[in-house]
Order: structure tokens, then C-alpha cells, then sequence
């Protein structure tokens, strides 16, 4: 359930309320969301805050999202508690509303485990590849640096993976919030000039994810985006003027990181 109007407050009177838009921190919200309506039955209600139009910097929504940045949470059914940052959110509708750990966990070690990667995802990944998304498409110096520290990440990530299917968890790992946090950045790693190939651990790791249903509901939340790697190749073909801009970008990507002498090294 979702409004299309323009938001000027909360819509809902019970339950979970999710204010979001199409970006990698919008979809850890939406996409565990999908996970726990498939699994318990939760449902939830959706506002769409079209961020090119500042509605996250308005009274009514700063209220629940100090920092004025999108995903925010109101949970109707403890009293209005508002959570912000996707990293939080992931942690709180888990603790809350996952009685089967089916998400998280239950060992404390794993629990550690699991706040760990997303802390990771939270403080590096997130911020170099959004750094690398901004840059790739403007200047060469930053386009190097950005990008080549999220390659470095990636090879962390990569290497986690090798032996394993999900990040945390007993033999080769369980889905929790710890792959969730991380997917939704990889699923645009395209769009920041990074090359899911160089990373077979990696590449692996997001398509098993990408298959699952909940995580497809929850990536078209509010509304499919035009960034996220399975949009890319239908673009490639069917948009010229994309396909010779990105081309474009690819080679001065390149140059960027010949410029600058750049060279992968991971950890």
C-alpha cells in the first residue's frame, strides 16, 4: 500500500510506515521489509520522498529522520518510535519483528558477526561507492580514487564470500541483514563503474540474492529503478544515447586510473 500524492506527513494509523525512495539505503529498508511480509505476514505502507524535490529536509519528515536523508521508519504500533539510517532499521525490524531469527540471529557471536558486516557496509562501502557514483560521471582524480577504493572493497567482500554463500552464520553462512545491507550497494555497482566480473564471489553472491522473491518486491519500492544492474543491459540495447555515454565514461574511467597510476589491491 503506498499514497501518490505528495507526502506533507504520516498516512498511517497502525503498523509499519516506510518513507523511501529508489535509492541503495531505500532498498535495505523496503527489501527486509518484503522478507518479513513473506515470512510472518507483516505488512507495511510506503511513502514515496522524491528526494530531487527536498521533501526529507521538511519539518514533518525530520521529525522522524533527524538527518534529513532517506530511509525512515515509523512503527504505528510502539507508539509512533521512529527509526532512521539503514543500518538501524535493519537491526530494529529484526529485533522486533523476526521471532524466528529467521533474518538475524541468535547466537552471540553471530549477532556480532552480522553487526560487523553491516557496520562495514555502513561506514565503507556505502560511502566510497556513493562517492564513486558521483564522481565516475564528472572527474578524473576523484573518479580513481573513488572507484578504486571500492574495488578494494569489493575484494574484501569477494574474499569473505569464498567459501561461503551469505556472510554470517555457521558453514557456508545464513541470509540476514548483513547480505542485505551490502546487496543493495552491489546491486548498482554498475552504475558507480565497477565490473561485478572482477569479483566472481561477489557476482555470485548477488544474483543468489537477486532470485529470491521478497528482495525483487522489495527493489521496486517505491518504484523500479533505472540504475540497479538488471536495468542495465535492456538500456544498453535499447537506449543509444546511454550506450555511447557510457562508453564514454567507461573510457574515462580507464584513463582516470592510468592518470593516476591506480592499481587493484585488496584487503
Amino acid at each position: 500500500m503506498s499514497s501518490s500524492a505528495r507526502p506533507t506527513g504520516l498516512i498511517a494509523k497502525s503498523g509499519i510506515e516506510l518513507l523511501t525512495f529508489g535509492t541503495p539505503n531505500g532498498h535495505k529498508a523496503s527489501i527486509i521489509l518484503e522478507e518479513l511480509k513473506e515470512a510472518y505476514g507483516k505488512d507495511y505502507v510506503f511513502q514515496s520522498i522524491n528526494i530531487m524535490e527536498n521533501i526529507q529536509k521538511e519539518a514533518w519528515f525530520t521529525k522522524h529522520s533527524p538527518n534529513g536523508r532517506i530511509p525512515a521508519i515509523v512503527d504505528h504500533d510502539r507508539n509512533e518510535f521512529s527509526v532512521f539510517e539503514g543500518a538501524a532499521i535493519l537491526t530494529y525490524l529484526t529485533r522486533h519483528y523476526d521471532p524466528e531469527h529467521k533474518f538475524c540471529f541468535a547466537d552471540a557471536d553471530d549477532i556480532s558477526r552480522a553487526e560487523q558486516w553491516v557496520a562495514w557496509q555502513h561506514g565503507g562501502l556505502g560511502p566510497m561507492q556513493g562517492q564513486a557514483n558521483h564522481f565516475y560521471h564528472r572527474i578524473p582524480y576523484p573518479t580513481q580514487r573513488y572507484v578504486g577504493e571500492s574495488e578494494r572493497l569489493y575484494g574484501v567482500l569477494d574474499t569473505q564470500l569464498k567459501d561461503r554463500d551469505y556472510l554470517v552464520g555457521p558453514g557456508r553462512g545464513k541470509y540476514s541483514i548483513a547480505d542485505i545491507a551490502s546487496f543493495s550497494w552491489v546491486n548498482v555497482s554498475y552504475f558507480a563503474g565497477l565490473d561485478l566480473a572482477q569479483f566472481p564471489n561477489v557476482h555470485r553472491w548477488w544474483q543468489a540474492i537477486l532470485e529470491r522473491p521478497a528482495v525483487k518486491k522489495g527493489l521496486e519500492v517505491p518504484s523500479k529503478s533505472p540504475i540497479v544492474n538488471s536495468a542495465i543491459p535492456e538500456r544498453l540495447e535499447t537506449d543509444k544515447e546511454f550506450k555511447e555515454k557510457d562508453d564514454e565514461l567507461k573510457k574515462k574511467g580507464e584513463e582516470a586510473k592510468k592518470q593516476f597510476n591506480y592499481k587493484f589491491s585488496s584487503p
